[in-house]
């Protein structure tokens, strides 16, 4: 799959068939979409990588939950998974893979649970008192899914950069000979 138009098509194919699994029940904050964001972003040019888990995330929110207040910060966060991809895996390694994924799941928590803190303060209905002490028992609170999160990201992260590998390998394989 060295050839751009093969691996186009089965980089994409692999975002969305591990982004779908968002509709597959499991465990909460262990889903295959902060992965699939991170892969996309590595294997998938342009536009298109930021577009898929988005068009994914609007198409699969009504099943899953359906659209928050705290929704346009976790989308944002997911595009951050994007560009991460971008930045640090264009070789990937399973060593840059496991950094990404865990910065991934890291700033998903920082930015996901701040919003979660200032949406209830703005709307007075916050478990969490205004100010530091506040915000620090809601990510303490929230830490449990962070770890949830971690391990989905790193699992699924693992599983579609090595998919995408062992298919490349099969593919090269069968290509003939350059003459």
């Amino acid at each position: 799959m060295q050839n751009q138009k093969q691996s186009r098509p089965v980089a994409i194919g692999l975002t969305l068939l591990s982004a779908l699994g968002r509709l597959v029940p499991h465990a909460p904050n262990v889903t295959p979409l902060g992965g699939s964001c991170l892969f996309a972003g590595s294997r998938v040019s342009g536009a298109m990588a930021y577009l898929l888990p988005l068009a994914v995330m609007m198409a699969t929110d009504p099943f899953v939950g359906g659209y928050t207040a705290a929704s346009p910060v976790i989308y944002a966060a997911f595009l951050i998974n994007v560009w991460i991809g971008r930045t640090l895996l264009r070789e990937a390694s399973a060593r840059r893979v496991g950094l990404a994924a865990f910065l991934c799941s890291a700033q998903f928590f920082v930015l996901t649970n701040f919003a979660v803190w200032a949406i209830g303060l703005a709307r007075h209905s916050s478990f969490y008192q205004p100010g530091l002490a506040g915000l620090m028992a809601c990510y303490a609170a929230a830490l449990p899914f962070w770890g949830r999160t971690l391990a989905g990201d790193l699992l699924f992260s693992g599983a579609l950069f090595g998919m995408y590998a062992l298919l490349n390998s099969r593919t090269q394989l069968r290509q003939p000979a350059a003459a």
